[in-house]
């Protein structure tokens, strides 16, 4: 399975899945269709599966004019998403299996940015290899998502499901926010020397106009205030000593900055 980062609006990425044995493709996210639709003309392949994570329209704006073009693709999403996902014939659940190429997906329900986001973990296949994670807009490269529709107990809930998984798994998040995210991290947690030379390497990366995603999430581990909510100089920096509201004060900074 070859993962194939398109840009989209502002600054939105859709991953499109290529299994080549076959040709087929499956999208993730599909912000708007055309990049998607260009993608597939020239690789001359079936679109099969749409992986919805949120109902959000900067993730499902593409769905119908991808139906209208593959009347036989199936639109996946979760199962709390009823009626928010357009054309959504599957519903998934914490713990759902959903398969591409010869990948098996487990399905991670990751309440908090929307009370129905779901994730896709597709674990490594071989000792050595790297996993492939799509979490939309719950956990990004350096950040985490709004809480728009959760609660803090619920947002770190749901980010301690995915700092559980390995260190090599790459993060495919679906906004290119991460020097924004850095600059804020660097706010609350500047003597995080990893944090400081992250910070340096993603400045060059975006100068030179590179993406910076995906990341891994074991540099997430180490750089990311919103999985390091039981760090002591984090919970020195917000003046709590309680995870949740460690977590819900960094994130209201956030907001704010």
């Amino acid at each position: 399975m070859q993962v194939i980062r398109l840009k989209a609006l502002s600054d939105n990425y859709i991953f499109l899945l290529h299994d080549c044995t076959h040709n087929i493709a499956a999208v993730v996210d599909p912000a708007e269709a055309e990049p998607v639709l260009q993608h597939l003309a020239e690789l001359k392949a079936e679109l099969v599966a749409i992986f919805n994570t949120h109902h959000h329209h900067d993730h499902v704006g593409g769905n119908q004019q991808l139906i209208q073009k593959f009347p036989q693709v199936t639109v996946y999403g979760g199962a709390e998403d009823r009626g928010r996902i357009p054309g959504q014939q599957v519903f998934l659940q914490d713990g759902s299996r959903v398969q591409f190429a010869d990948r098996v997906a487990e399905v991670i329900f990751v309440p908090g940015h929307t009370r129905a986001h779901i994730a896709y973990y597709f674990p490594p296949q071989d000792v050595g290899e790297t996993g492939d994670l799509f979490c939309g807009d719950t956990l990004f490269a350096g950040g985490c998502g709004r809480l728009f529709e959760g609660t803090p107990s619920q947002m770190v809930e749901s980010l301690n499901k995915l700092r559980s998984l390995p260190d090599n798994t790459h993060v495919w998040c679906a906004h290119e926010y991460t020097l924004k995210n850095l600059q804020f991290a660097l706010t609350v947690d500047a003597g995080n020397t990893d944090l400081q030379e992250r910070y340096d390497e993603v400045e060059a990366y975006r100068s030179r106009g590179e993406a910076t995603v995906p990341s891994l999430l074991g540099v997430e581990k180490l750089t990311n205030p919103f999985l390091r909510w039981e760090q002591p100089s984090l919970q020195l920096a917000v003046k709590s000593n309680d995870p949740v509201q460690t977590f819900a004060r960094i994130r209201g900074l956030k907001d704010k900055f």
